[in-house]
């Protein structure tokens, strides 16, 4: 099954929050963030442009597992770089494609070199069920006659 929905779509109707963080800040501000914001990642925003993701993965492996402090530890030394992002043209498709080739989770949406949105596996998951559902209402609403 093709997706033919776009991620311009998407994000009008998730919505495009970014919350976001400079390189300088510390682990633990990051971490607090994203518990604050209930979100599993955070751009890293450096002069207004996209620098890196940080994710709880990241907390999880660059910091916990190799015993540094997250309250000094600043984002810079554990952030993802370089970042895959997407444009708001691609398709959903195209999207879960990334996602699972580069084994990420969190997709940041960039035109004309500004972050407009960020995409995470949840999102795309919910566009791709909302989307079957709406097939087979079709195909049931054409089978019954119903179809309009």
């Amino acid at each position: 099954m093709k997706l033919v929905g776009l991620v311009s779509s998407l994000l009008k109707h998730k919505g495009s929050q970014i919350w976001g963080l400079a390189p300088t800040a510390t682990v633990y501000d990051a971490v607090e963030m994203m518990s604050d914001r209930h979100v599993g990642a955070l751009l890293v925003l450096e002069d207004g442009k996209l620098a890196g993701v940080i994710s709880e993965r990241d907390y999880a492996r660059k910091v916990i597992l190799k015993g540094k402090s997250s309250k000094e530890t600043p984002v810079r030394e554990i952030m993802t770089t370089p970042v895959i992002t997407v444009a708001p043209g691609e398709t959903v498709e195209h999207c879960m494609q990334l996602m699972t080739d580069h084994r990420i989770r969190h997709l940041p949406v960039v035109e004309e070199g500004k972050v407009v949105g960020v995409l995470s596996i949840g999102d795309l998951v919910k566009w791709t069920i909302s989307a079957q559902e709406e097939l087979l209402q079709q195909l049931e609403n054409y089978i019954t006659g119903k179809y309009a």
